[in-house]
This record gives structure tokens, sequence and C-alpha cells, in this order.
């Protein structure tokens, strides 16, 4: 197990009997960051107590030499407790996915948010491509990148507005840096699919997305999608833009309280 506690913002309206929900956050964000993290599903703590963990590295949690979605997922495993929904978003859904896959007896659903978990869809000719390309990228990256240069290639590289560069921002960026490639986890995706619990997919349909960013991230990311939801036998929900929860949060908290509202009260 993990040798330190990481940072868990907790928001909850009230209610004992409220069921747990435990959101696991992508890069360059952390838990309640209202660029890219959860801030948006904050109306969902009328109907759940919520966790958002900050991954090591990021946010309040402590620092590491290395953030991995193994040591996230013994980290989402110890916060799933005795039982609870579990969303995960890019790295994050890289974590959610191998933590479930290892204690499936703890999950009460599964969300993920454009997993980032490539290799499992590696099958998949446009999967196939992102892969080769994230492996050279990643080979390829200079050993004195600055954070601030590596957050501008995260976004401005890709067409997208560069976020502030503030403390916070920066050393996520950093943790980003250093983190082992989420896109080449083995994670086996039978023990989901035998769960009795739900598992949703959610993809934007990237359109109005700047094209590099649709090509290099978006169409590989659907593809991802398609795959897992296929093979676990999941719903996939396609909403507009290429940020779900962020740029659509209606319609994701919709998806979310479906989703547990249909989920076994004990697995």
């Amino acid at each position: 197990m993990t040798s330190a506690p990481v940072h868990v913002t907790v928001w909850t309206d009230g209610g004992a009997d409220k069921p747990t929900a435990v959101f696991v956050h992508n890069v360059i964000t952390w838990g309640d960051d209202t660029a890219y993290g959860f801030a948006a599903q904050r109306p969902l703590a009328a109907h759940a107590r919520l966790l958002l963990m900050d991954r090591r590295g990021y946010g309040r949690s402590p620092d590491t030499e290395r953030s991995d979605y193994a040591v996230d997922a013994e980290d989402i495993i110890t916060l799933l407790g005795d039982g609870a929904h579990l969303v995960g978003h890019g790295y994050g859904g890289v974590g959610a996915l191998l933590a479930a896959s290892q204690r499936p007896d703890l999950v009460r659903s599964l969300a993920l948010v454009q997993p980032g978990a490539l290799r499992v869809a590696g099958h998949h000719p446009v999967v196939a491509e992102a892969l080769a390309r994230a492996r050279q990228g990643t080979a390829d990256l200079p050993e004195d990148l600055s954070p601030q240069d590596f957050l501008r290639a995260s976004t401005e590289g890709l067409g997208l507005p560069m976020p502030e560069p503030t403390t916070a921002r920066l050393r996520a960026a950093r943790t980003s840096m250093r983190e082992r490639p989420c896109w080449d986890a083995d994670i086996p995706l039978r023990p989901i699919a035998d769960a009795p619990w739900p598992t949703l997919l959610v993809s934007g349909d990237w359109v109005g997305a700047p094209e590099l960013y649709r090509r290099y991230a978006g169409e590989p990311l659907i593809a991802c999608a398609e795959v897992i939801a296929e093979t676990v036998g999941a719903r996939h929900l396609r909403v507009p833009g290429f940020y779900p929860h962020t740029q659509q949060p209606e319609l994701v908290n919709q998806a979310l309280l479906r989703l547990w509202d249909g989920a076994p009260t004990d697995t």
C-alpha cells in the first residue's frame, strides 16, 4: 500500500444514508479545479457524498517522485471503503479502471470520462496510430523541458488557450511530465464485464475542437471509449464539445445520477 494519504475534498449536503462517490481527475489539474477538475459536479452532493481525490503530486496531496496509475489504484481502493460509486477522467480513468478490475466487490458503479487506457483498445487502427505517436512523443521530450513549456505544449500546442500558470497549475504540469504513461496500462476488462454493477463511458463529440486536438486526442479517445463500452457491455454517452464534465455538466451530472440510481445497493 502507499505510504502517505492523499488529499480528498469532501462535498456533502448531509444525510448519513447517502451513497459515496469517488472522483479521480486527469493530468494538469486536481479534484476541485474549476478549469479541468470536477467543480461542476458540486450539485451532485445533494444526492451523494462526493470524495474528490487529489492524485499524488497534484492539488493538496503530497509530492511524489513519479505519479503512477497503479499507485492511484491503491489510493482509490482505500477511498472506496466498504463500497462506492467511482468516476474517473483521463489519466484518472485509467486508475479507476485498474482499481475496479482489482476490487470489483468495492465498486457500486463505474463512470469513465474519456479514459486514457489506449492499450486496451490497441487493435483499433485509430488507437494504434495514437499509441505509436504517444510513445514516440514521450521518447522525444527534451530533458530540460520546463513545466511552463509543458503546459504550453499541452494546450497552445493543440490550439487551446493556455491556462494561467499559477503555482498549483505548474506543480500539476511538473507531475504530469513525470507520470508513467497511462496509455500503455495493461488492464484486464473481464472483471468489469462480469461485475453486477453498471458502467458508463462518456465522450465528447469533439465538434468545434481545434483540428490538432481533435485528431491527436479526440478521435483516439472516442474510439477507445467505444471499444471499452462494447467489451464490458456499458452505455456510451456522447455529448457536445471535448471536455464533457466541464462543458456539459448538466448532461454529465444527469447521466451520473441515472447510473447511480440504477446500481445495485449491495454488490
